[in-house]
């Protein structure tokens, strides 16, 4: 038996697969939690040591056997999550998230500085804001001055991992084109962008290696540590929804993936640069050589999470009573901004329920109204992928929320677009597997002087869609929902100013 490890870095947990590529099957997962650090002024942190005794507890789960199986390893980690490394690869302080809002100072001292939002876009092909990596290392340089002195490696989430498993020190275009340091149409890193920061940065910065390239390979302390084999490669690996692209086969131009987890996700494959920044339209690379320009809120399942515990309800009976009030909820619209927002950019935006009335004031309808949210802030992503030319021909939906047959059918009228569920729902992990797959393959290729396979053909071997999940949009409830989104946006725009 031959296996892939694909590991899958969320926010809430570290995820391993191992994946049987010759036979196409899962003959293993395990799972372990991770905690957070939440407080009021908007930081979400994590340390290293609670990744470090996720991932050893994760292949301490799985049996000396297919442990000695595992001939490659692909990592998926959150995007633009800061790990500040001494020179000895020691951590100098906790990890800042995606999801931290506490650099909104450092967001407007770099923009200043750079000259302006229109500067920042035509230096890394993106908006300076508080989720993305360069804000958090100017963070740690004004907060904590002497850990920024002792600065020696500059890691992503992912990047972490993989420094565990090969001591190696690079990083891959797609993962690094979420930093704000970053061209990603040039591939090289933003000598003004970086300047600002500080004049050293980028002699701290790693090189760039292709999707299909190592990042290194297991270290003997590794498998030691690990209990896996010596040597086997760790592919380059990449952010989640990088790896979440790769595990749906969001590798062709006109397919997009859209994630309902912690975050939301909206984001689509092409071979030339798209990206509209000002509207949320990330310009990022993929991590199989091209384009993945993706939206990203970051607040999705949080706004029914946050509504169901106040309900009292368990995921069954929130989806049960949400299916009982019709499109559009009655009028009633939630805006889910329970963490502050990306998109749009409201770092201080806050949840709030409108539309209220004493004949809609129900359960039935707030519940609804939290899951029409999220995916109208989807929307708003699609609307500007198809303002730029960029022609959807159809949603591979992943996460917790495409586990619902009626977020399902949200999506699909919301979008105007036909929705698709993949078999496997560990998306970020099987994208890891895959990509590790093609690293292996690759090196197996120039070893052997053959022709290496290509990321769409795995994906098209590997990823497999369960066709009894798909749902066709509905014409009348598209045109419910056209004036349902409508009303969201009058709203959204009215109490936009408050929150920036």
């Amino acid at each position: 038996m031959n296996t892939i490890a694909g590991i899958d870095m969320g926010t809430q947990s570290i995820k391993v697969v191992l994946y049987d590529w010759e036979n196409r099957v899962t003959i293993a997962k395990s799972q372990v939690p991770v905690d957070i650090i939440a407080e009021n002024d908007g930081t979400r942190e994590q340390k290293t040591e609670w990744y470090d005794a996720a991932l050893e507890a994760c292949f301490a789960s799985f049996t000396a056997d297919q442990r000695a199986s595992i001939k490659a390893i692909g990592i998926s980690g959150h995007q633009h999550g800061f790990v500040p490394l001494n020179a000895e690869g020691k951590p100098l302080y906790n990890v800042k998230l995606w999801n931290d809002t506490s650099t909104v100072e450092e967001c407007k001292i770099i923009t200043d500085a750079a000259g302006g939002n229109d500067a920042v876009i035509a230096e890394v092909c993106n908006l300076m804001l508080p989720g993305f990596t360069a804000p958090k290392i100017l963070w740690l340089k004004r907060h904590k001055p002497e850990a920024f002195a002792k600065l020696a490696y500059i890691m992503l989430p992912h990047d972490y991992l993989n420094w565990l498993f090969t001591e190696k020190y690079i990083m891959e275009a797609g993962d690094a084109s979420g930093m704000a340091l970053f061209n990603g149409i040039t591939k090289t890193w933003s000598e003004k962008i970086c300047s600002i920061i500080d004049p050293s940065l980028t002699k701290l910065l790693p090189s760039i290696i292709a999707s299909n390239a190592p990042a290194g390979f297991v270290t003997p302390k590794a498998a030691k540590r690990f209990s896996i084999p010596e040597g086997i490669p760790v592919s380059s690996g990449g952010g989640d929804n990088m790896m979440g692209a790769i595990g749906t086969g969001t590798v062709r131009d006109g397919f997009l993936t859209m994630s309902l987890g912690t975050s939301g996700t909206l984001y689509g494959y092409s071979e030339n640069p798209v990206s509209d920044p000002v509207k949320g339209l990330s310009g990022f690379n993929s991590s199989t050589g091209g384009y993945l320009p993706l939206l990203c809120t970051m607040n999705c399942t949080v706004a029914t999470e946050e509504t169901r515990a106040l309900f009292g309800m368990d995921v069954k009976e929130f989806d049960s009573c949400a299916s009982k009030a019709p499109v559009g909820a009655e009028g009633v619209v939630f805006l889910p901004f329970f963490n502050g927002e990306r998109t749009p950019n409201l770092p201080n935006g806050r949840a709030s329920i409108m539309g209220l009335s004493a004949a809609n004031a129900s359960r039935e309808n707030i519940a609804r109204a939290a899951m029409e949210s999220a995916i109208f802030g989807m929307r708003i992503g699609l609307e500007a992928f198809q303002a730029l030319g960029f022609r959807a021909k159809e949603i591979r939906l992943i996460g917790g929320g495409s586990k619902s047959a009626l977020w399902r059918n949200i999506a699909a009228n919301v979008m105007n677009l036909p929705v698709k569920r993949p078999e496997n729902d560990e998306a970020a992990a099987m994208g890891g597997a895959i990509q590790a797959l093609w690293c292996l393959k690759t090196i197996e290729a120039a070893k052997n002087g053959t022709t290496a396979p290509s990321i769409a053909s795995l994906t098209d071997a590997h990823v497999t869609i369960n066709e009894g999940d798909q749902v066709m949009p509905d014409p009348t409830a598209v045109a419910a929902y056209d004036k349902a989104y409508a009303q969201y946006n009058r709203y959204l725009t009215a109490l936009a100013p408050l929150y920036q």
